[in-house]
């Protein structure tokens, strides 16, 4: 007869994060909750679509993260923010690119700021997994805000003499003079802008004309929606249509952006494709 008593030692699986989504457009939280669910080590413990709800979710769940949009009725993400901190790190998830909300947010101690078509699924998820643990996560759009309000608000400071002194390092003396940007604050920042293949790259990208292209509203929505990561049975189920319509959408896009994969689509619709004439033969 096998041993049935539990080994002492044996090393039980982490439990998984559980998420709170709070967003007042149905569509973006059904996408949301299910690529997140999508992870084994991810679950989404509850839904919200404004801010009141979303702080009784959280209040009720206790989750590991709470993802947020900024504008919502009723309560709005920013005013909520404040309250929902005390419970979890937030990560506001949202299509406001406003440098003031950027700034207002992580004042109020958001722990990282998305916006949408800035990002692939996966690093939403690693972003997910990242604010956990304390580290904070921007795109773009974000992370230009924020050093725009370091350079405006930060008054001249008085460079060390020692500056540029190699027996200052030698010595082990401190070359960096009281109140300047941390080095370890500016690590926190550095990786996680700059490594990416669809928009995820340092400061403000440059505005895409997108209008060329010539899509219909609705395949705007889907190649946003592939731009993010999702793929077609995520689309299918976010736009609440079958997979055979998300695929005719996509060959109509491919056919548009002139593009033979999701990848290059998504490069030319982020505006990160490279520049196919040598620059000065223009």
């Amino acid at each position: 007869m096998q041993d049935q008593t539990p080994n002492p030692f044996e090393t039980l699986p982490p439990a998984p994060l559980r998420v709170v989504v709070a967003d007042d457009n149905p569509v973006v939280r059904a996408g949301l909750t299910a690529l997140l669910s999508g992870r084994a080590d991810i679950t989404v413990v509850a839904e919200a679509a404004d801010g009141r709800t979303a702080w009784e979710a959280a209040h009720a769940h206790r989750p590991d993260v709470v993802l947020l949009d900024v504008r919502m009725p009723g309560v709005d993400g920013i005013s909520a923010l404040p309250y929902l901190v005390r419970i979890a790190p937030v990560l506001m998830l949202t299509y406001s690119r406003e440098s003031e909300i950027v700034q207002e947010a992580l004042r109020r101690g958001a722990g990282g700021y998305l916006v949408h078509g800035e990002f692939t699924a996966d690093q939403l998820v690693d972003a997910v997994r990242d604010i956990k643990e304390g580290r904070p996560h921007f795109t773009p759009t974000a992370a230009g805000a924020l050093l725009e309000q370091l350079r405006r608000d930060r008054p001249p400071v008085s460079l060390p003499e020692s500056l540029g002194d190699a027996t200052a390092h030698e010595e082990g003396r401190p070359t960096p003079a009281a109140g300047q940007i941390s080095a370890e604050y500016l690590s926190q920042l550095q990786p996680n802008v700059g490594q990416s293949t669809s928009g995820w790259t340092g400061g403000r990208p440059a505005a895409v004309d997108r209008s060329r292209f010539q899509l219909s509203a609705r395949e705007a929505e889907i190649m946003d929606l592939i731009a993010s990561g999702m793929n077609n049975q995520q689309i299918a189920a976010t736009c609440f249509i079958s997979e055979k319509t998300v695929k005719n959408h996509i060959n109509r896009i491919f056919a548009k952006l002139h593009s033979t994969s999701r990848a290059e689509a998504a490069a030319k619709w982020l505006g990160t494709a490279p520049d196919p004439s040598p620059r000065g033969l223009r």
